[in-house]
């Protein structure tokens, strides 16, 4: 993924006015991030803990943003979840389901879609093994590295493609 600025995050939101894209906490240390290594830019809004949000560039090479929200937190101590994206296991709220309101007309008439997705939002570097989760989490496959990588994308932009209808 190639490095981002703030104004190319907030113009790429497609499920959310530009008043709610103007008001969305953008991480302070883009300057910091491993844009090599990332297939998306992920972050949680520290002022409210049940949205998050996401940006990634489409085949085409156009920038899609769209704003995420999670579920309430459960009481599971023993569960274990997997991520959709990249197949990693994780205890207890380790994994979400992450809805997004659709674009367009469906998301104003409340629509959305959801995805099973790690809470951390570092599913590109657990794939490249650039971020351990516990012992365990990643199965051995038989998949090369960029493989799994092409997989994570092939879901990242299924579902996009799902927001985006």
């Amino acid at each position: 993924m190639q490095k981002l600025t703030e104004s190319r995050i907030r113009e790429s939101f497609v499920n959310c006015t530009k008043g709610e894209a103007a008001r969305l906490h953008i991480p302070r240390d883009l300057d910091e991030r491993p844009f090599a290594d990332l297939d998306f830019l992920g972050w949680r809004d520290p002022g409210a803990p049940d949205r998050c949000a996401l940006v990634a560039e489409r085949p085409d090479g156009s920038l899609v943003g769209i704003a995420l929200r999670f579920p309430p937190p459960q009481r599971g101590f023993l569960q274990r979840s997997l991520c959709s994206l990249c197949l990693t296991t994780h205890p207890r709220s380790g994994v979400s389901l992450l809805t997004a309101r659709r674009a367009g007309k469906a998301g104003r008439e409340g629509n959305s879609v959801g995805l099973y997705m790690c809470t951390d939002l570092a599913c590109s570097l657990y794939v490249r093994g650039l971020k351990q989760a516990e012992p365990g989490a990643r199965f051995e496959e038989s998949l090369s590295q960029e493989e799994q990588i092409e997989r994570l994308n092939t879901k990242l932009d299924d579902f996009l493609d799902k927001v985006l209808r």
